[in-house]
C-alpha cells in the first residue's frame, strides 16, 4: 500500500503563515468599512446622509448566525414652539376706558356714528349709559365718566355734538359717538334758542337708542354719581321708565320709590331710565313730534305734558308703579331721599344716603 507524503515541514509553516495574513486583511478592511458607514458625520446618526434610514447589506461582522440590524436609532426630540400669540389691534370698542389711543391719527368720523355694534361692545347687562354735551360741557363730561369709572360702572357713552368734544374725548379713552348736531362749542345759555335744540337732541338720541333693545339710563352731564345706581333700577323690572323728580321733601321715609299721587312738583328729565318697550317707544316718538313741531317748546314741558295725560292707577302690589302717557305706559318716580337734587344735596344739606346729585 502506498503511503502519504507529508508536506516538508518548511511549507507548511509557510501556508499557516500566509493564511493568517489573509484573515487578518479581510478583517481589517470589514472592520474599517463597518466604522467609517456608522460613524461618518454624513451620514446623520444613520439616515445615510439623505433622510433615510442607512442599513449594511449581509449579515453580522460578529456573528453569522444572527439576522440584518433592523433597528433604527432613537428619534431626536422634537422642539415644538409655541406661536406668538397675535393680540387684537385695540381700538376705541376694545380698549378701555381712559386708555388713550396709541396712534396719532384721528379716525375718520365715520367710524363714530352710532350703531347697534358700537352699543353691543360698551352695554353691560343689556344696559347702557348715556349723557351728551357740546365742547363747553368738557370739564362736566369728564367728572361724570370719573365718577362712574370710579364706581367700577363702564358701560357707558358719550355723545358729541361738535367735533371738538368728539376729539377731545376721543384722545382721552373716553367712549363717544357724534351726534352729528353741528352744535356750536360755547356755552349756549339756558332758556336760548340753543339751549332747546340741545333739548331736542336729547329727545332724537333716545329715539335713535331704544330700537336697538338696550336699557337706557339717559343722564344730563351736570350730575355726577355717588354710588351705583343700577341694582336699584333692576328692583322695578315691571317699570317702563323710572324718572326723577323735582320734588324737594321725600314722600317715603325709606329707599321705595315716591307716591306718585303725593308728588306735584315736575318730573325731571335729568336722570331718567327707560326700557326698550312699545309704550316707552311710543312716548318716545311722540315726544320728539311735539317738540320737532314746536321749537320753543322745553323738552322737559313737552314731556310733563304727555307723560301726565294719564296718571294711575297703580299697579298691583306695592312696588311704587302706575299706569301714564296713554294708560299703558309703567312709570316710576325716583325718591328724592336717593336721587337728590341740587337743592336737596347742597341747600338744605339733608342728611340723606344719595346715590346721585343733578
Amino acid at each position: 500500500m502506498a503511503t502519504c507524503n507529508p508536506l516538508p515541514e518548511g511549507k507548511t509553516v509557510f501556508l499557516a503563515i500566509y493564511a493568517a495574513v489573509v484573515a487578518g486583511i479581510i478583517f481589517s478592511t470589514l472592520v474599517i468599512l463597518s466604522s467609517v458607514y456608522t460613524s461618518s458625520p454624513a451620514a446623520s446618526a444613520g439616515d445615510g446622509g439623505n433622510g433615510k434610514p442607512l442599513h449594511l447589506a449581509g449579515t453580522s461582522l460578529f456573528s453569522s448566525s444572527s439576522p440584518p440590524s433592523t433597528s433604527t436609532p432613537p428619534p431626536s426630540p422634537i422642539v415644538t414652539r409655541t406661536p406668538r400669540l397675535q393680540r387684537e389691534p385695540l381700538d376705541m370698542f376694545t380698549r378701555a376706558i381712559w386708555d388713550v389711543p396709541v396712534d396719532s391719527k384721528m379716525p375718520d368720523l365715520k367710524s363714530f356714528l352710532l350703531t347697534k355694534e358700537m352699543l353691543k361692545h360698551h352695554a353691560k347687562d343689556n344696559i347702557i349709559i348715556v349723557t351728551f354735551g357740546n365742547y363747553a360741557f368738557l370739564d362736566f363730561v369728564l367728572n361724570w365718566v370719573k365718577h362712574l369709572t370710579d364706581l367700577n360702572i363702564f358701560n357707558i357713552l358719550v355723545g358729541a355734538m361738535d367735533n371738538k368734544l368728539l376729539e377731545a374725548l376721543y384722545w382721552k379713552g373716553i367712549p363717544v359717538f357724534d351726534m352729528g348736531s353741528k352744535m356750536v362749542t360755547v356755552d349756549v345759555g339756558w332758556g336760548s334758542a340753543k339751549f332747546h335744540k340741545m333739548g331736542r337732541e336729547k329727545v332724537l338720541l333716545i329715539n335713535a337708542l331704544l330700537p336697538f333693545g338696550y336699557e337706557l339710563l339717559m343722564c344730563d352731564t351736570d350730575m355726577v354719581w355717588l354710588k351705583n345706581p343700577l341694582p336699584y333700577f333692576a328692583r322695578f323690572p315691571e317699570a317702563d321708565m323710572l324718572t326723577s323728580s323735582d320734588q324737594i321733601r321725600p314722600t317715603t321715609t325709606d329707599d321705595s320709590l315716591e307716591v306718585w299721587q303725593d308728588v306735584t312738583t315736575a318730573y325731571n328729565i335729568g336722570i331718567f331710565h327707560w326700557r326698550p318697550t312699545d309704550a316707552a317707544k311710543r312716548l318716545a316718538k311722540e315726544w320728539k313730534d311735539i317738540l320737532l313741531s314746536d321749537d320753543q317748546k322745553w323738552d322737559q314741558a313737552g314731556f310733563n305734558d304727555l307723560v301726565r295725560h294719564v296718571l294711575g292707577p297703580s299697579l298691583e302690589g306695592e312696588s311704587g308703579i302706575f299706569y301714564a302717557y296713554d294708560g299703558t305706559l309703567k312709570l316710576g318716580l325716583l325718591p328724592a331721599s336717593i336721587f337728590c337734587s341740587g337743592h336737596t344735596y347742597f341747600v338744605q344739606v339733608v342728611p340723606f344716603d344719595c346715590l346721585c346729585s343733578y
